[in-house]
């Protein structure tokens, strides 16, 4: 009886590994969102990691999270995070970037699963404003083809990816809303500015003899 119930249990095994191991060996997640901000604005956002804090999606999730940041924004900027269970540890290194344009990510997570993967945020300019798309890719080893079976990746960091672009559409578009309204401001004071120097000049050409 013994015997049978092992066989019984080595072969759901061999089943269950071989269902496991003819799982995609790649993948890749992405999103989009149109944000009313000129691509400028959004990129600055992105490229700086100090920025993230502002939009990112896991920073709420620990607000006790240990941040260390290393170099300036640009290529070469390095994020690394300290956390609890959901945000576990990690770093993300700016592997390339293209202003207003790209920003190419290394996304290193150690904990609770080690993993490396590629991530990129583009920034597309468009009638309105700019379309940005967050997508991340990498290779799935055996442990994450067998998490695979039981979380939708997609549908999980997906949710993740929507909330984080929900969050710098609206830190962007309040940006750019300021940035306009100081710009009329500044246009404005110089319109008048030289309306009053101009009516001064015709005033002084008016007495001159």
């Amino acid at each position: 009886m013994l015997k049978k119930l092992a066989l019984g249990l080595g072969a759901v095994v061999a089943v269950l590994v071989i269902i496991i191991a003819t799982r995609p060996s790649e993948f890749a997640i992405k999103r989009s969102l149109a944000i009313n901000a000129p691509p400028e604005i959004v990129y600055a956002h992105v490229v700086d990691f100090h920025e993230w804090a502002s939009w990112s999606p896991w920073d709420a999730l620990d607000p006790s999270m240990k941040k260390t940041y290393t170099g300036g924004p640009g290529v070469g900027a390095k994020y690394e995070w300290l956390g609890n269970d959901k945000v576990g540890s990690g770093a993300m290194t700016i592997a390339d970037a293209k202003p207003n344009e790209a920003v190419g990510i290394t996304l290193e997570f150690k904990t609770p699963i080690e993993a490396t993967n590629r991530t990129d945020i583009t920034f597309a300019k468009s009638a309105t404003g700019t379309d940005v798309t967050w997508s991340m890719s990498g290779n799935n080893n055996f442990m994450s083809k067998a998490f695979s079976l039981v979380v939708d990746m997609d549908k999980m960091v997906g949710a993740d990816f929507e909330k984080g672009l929900g969050s710098l559409k609206s830190v962007s578009e309040t940006h750019a809303k300021k940035a306009a309204e100081e710009k009329a401001a500044a246009e404005k004071a110089a319109a008048e500015a030289a309306a009053a120097a101009a009516a001064a000049a015709a005033t002084v050409d008016a007495g001159t003899p």
